[in-house]
Order: structure tokens, then sequence, then C-alpha cells
């Protein structure tokens, strides 16, 4: 009865899923504040209170009937896109209006409909290891063909000479998410123009239309002063998938948008795809109390301050038992180089102290590990003997 298609998909199911509903096992056995699970992507800290005051201000200001019917245009709101567009315009520079955005469920969504609009069966999308899994399935769900760039483990940074050589005349997507899951690394303005050069340079030599697609729910989560640049000002081909995920802390209310500007190849028919694009696939329009909520909070973020508290103690913490990582710049991950061979190994050890971390060859990069810092401080803290318990099975050098 299932498809080939969807077998293959479910053999290739999501190791992070795996690991989570692993950690919901173990909680039901040793409790939930003795089992360490840093598995999921799933924000600890509370979305900030003005969320919850604009949800009750737009249930008592509009109409009931129009606030939960169906938008005139799948695209969403016209005044919720203009406040989106104004307030990117004021952050970045830019001269977007309503028109450029497209509200969708989320920045996955809004990967998907731009797949749907651009790639035929065959087409490629180039992404940079290590990537978040979820790019396979949202290429193979048209029918495109992933492209991986190896990783350079040094600093998780694009390798330019390997992703130029990876581009051919079927390349229509190359994928950057940065701050970047599962590293933490943040892109910057210098490898990013070295990125727009590389494919300025490509659709010139085979005459053909490449989208740099930038995936960007952790945009606000940044620390030490790091900056992310803005990508459709180094690129015309440029589009934005944003989330308020985890900017906000509403990973399950599925907003975002997509940002389409003109100054892309014939954007006026690519924003009309995207439009149909998003009806097609089953979404219709975003969910309309969450547009109408968005406009009210555009100036707020959650506070990183709790992030940081805990990116800074995980990242001393396994340091001064001898783990070697890269401090992370931005998003709440740290990915922490493999003390065993196989990094299987390594989560299996971990798990025997109720620590749970997800293997790096999910997100195409073997020998290291993620571990999400997106969990109460005390369960950083706490986990720390665990953590020790491994790093002296493995011989680590304990600093003093």
């Amino acid at each position: 009865m299932v498809s080939e298609k969807m077998k293959a998909m479910v053999e290739n199911g999501s190791q992070i899923r795996a690991w989570f509903e692993e950690g919901n096992r173990l909680a039901g056995i040793y409790g939930k504040e003795n089992v360490y699970d840093f598995s999921l992507g799933n924000p600890n800290v509370p979305a900030p209170k003005e969320v919850n005051e604009a949800i009750r201000e737009v249930l008592d200001e509009e109409n009931p009937t129009d606030l939960h019917g169906y938008t005139k245009s799948n695209a969403g709101y016209m005044e919720v896109r203009e406040a989106v567009a104004a307030s990117l315009n004021k952050r970045f520079g830019t001269d977007f209006g309503g028109r450029n955005i497209v509200m969708t469920v989320g920045a996955a969504m809004a990967m998907n409909v731009m797949m749907k609009v651009l790639l035929n069966p065959g087409d490629e999308v180039i992404v940079f290891a290590p990537y978040f899994g979820e790019y396979r399935s949202y290429t193979a769900n048209f029918d495109g063909v992933l492209v991986e760039v190896p990783a350079d483990t040094s600093t998780f940074r694009p390798r330019m000479a390997e992703f130029e050589k990876r581009i051919t005349p079927k390349t229509k997507i190359v994928i950057i998410n940065s701050p970047n899951n599962p590293s933490g690394a943040v892109y910057s303005e210098t490898t990013i123009k070295e990125i727009a050069a590389v494919m300025e340079k490509s659709q010139q030599e085979y005459g053909t239309q490449i989208c740099l697609l930038s995936d960007e729910p952790y945009r606000e989560l940044v620390y030490d002063g790091a900056e992310v640049p803005y990508l459709t000002k180094y690129y015309d081909n440029a589009v934005v998938a944003y989330s308020f995920s985890k900017s906000l802390s509403l990973p399950g209310e599925r907003i975002g948008y997509l940002v389409i500007p003109d100054e892309m190849q014939d954007s006026e028919a690519v924003i009309g795809a995207a439009v149909i694009a998003n009806r097609i696939m089953g979404v219709v329009n975003a969910p309309t109390l969450l547009q109408k909520m968005v406009v009210k909070c555009l100036d707020l973020k959650t506070d990183i301050s709790f992030y940081e508290k805990n990116r800074n103690a995980l990242y001393k913490g396994l340091t001064d038992l001898g783990f070697e990582c890269m401090k992370p710049e931005g998003a709440f991950y740290m990915f922490v180089k493999s003390p065993a061979e196989s990094e299987d190994e390594f989560c299996a050890k971990a798990k025997e102290h109720n620590i749970l971390i997800v293997p790096g060859w999910s997100f195409s990069c073997p020998g290291y590990v993620r571990i999400a810092y997106c969990v109460a401080y005390e369960t950083i803290i706490n986990s720390l003997p665990g953590f020790a318990k491994v790093a002296e099975y493995y011989n680590l050098k304990k600093l003093v």
C-alpha cells in the first residue's frame, strides 16, 4: 500500500525524533529530571508575554467570521505582508513591499513552496554539510537530487572550491542555513559574497538561473556581537525562508514567511507561482490568528540570555572534561567531536548515563554529535557528571 518513495523516507526517518522518543521512554523509567535529553531543538524559553497579549487583542478586535476564515489571497493578509516588509526594510535597509512577502506555515513549508515552484524532476539542490537532515526529504518531495558539499570541520563554513565543482547545468537551488543547525556557525559577509560570486559565475557559464535559498529560523539567536548578513542584498536570485519558531519560541504554531525580491529573475511569475503553491500543497493560507498576532510582535524576540548562559556552561563543562568542539556563534546547538571512531558508539555510551544526543551522520557529518542546549540550565549542570563518566571511559584529558 505504501509507495516506494515513502518507504525510503520512513526507513531513513529522523534520528532527532527517534532520540526524542527514546528520551520520553527513559523519562517514564527514571523520571524526567534524571534524563538529560539534548535531542530536539524545542525552545525551553517561553514566548514573550506580549505574544499572548497580542493574541488576546486580536481575538477581541477582529470579527470572528473574518478572523477564522480563509484569507482573500493565499499569500496571506496584505496588511500583514506590508508590515513584515516594512520591518525588514527598517532593519536591513531593503526595499520590499507586501507583494514580496508570502506568509507560510513556518520556514519548512516556505522551503517546500519554493522547491515546488522551481524544481523539475532531476534538478539539483546543493547543501553544505553539516545540514538539517530534512532537506533531503524536502528535495525528494519534488524529485530533485540533493548534492552535498563536504564539511570543513575546522570552521564549519562552506568549502568554496568544493562548492564550485558541484555546480552543474542542473543546479537549480543552493540552500544555506546561518546560524547553522547543527554547528552553530554564522556565515560572515565575506563568506556570503564568496558564495554569491561563485553562483553568479556559474549562471553566466551555464546560462541558467540558480536560486540561493536561505533557511533562517535562527537569525535572531546570535552571540558575542555576531551579525547575520541579509542575503537579498548580495545576490539577486536570493529568497529567504523565515520562521518565528525560534525568535518568538513558537515552533508549534507554524508561522513564517517567504521573501521573494523584485530583483529575482522573473520575480512576478515566481511570486505568483509561490502563492498558488501555498494553496495546491494543501496549506491554503498561513494560520490567520497567528498572522494577525505577528503584526503586533515584529519588534519582539526571545530573551537569548538564557541560551547564552546554557551555551557557556555546556561549552566550559565539556571542554574542561576534554571534549572537542567549536563554541557556537548562533542557534542553540553544540557540535561535539566524537571521542569514539563511531559516533553511534558515543551516543550509546552517553545513553548509559541517560544523556541523549544525536549522531552527526544524520547531518552528513560523521564523527560528531549534536547537543541541543535549548533546555533548562539545571539539565546541563546535572548532566555534567554523566559526561564526566563518559570522558573517563574514553580516557579524555581533564583540564585542571
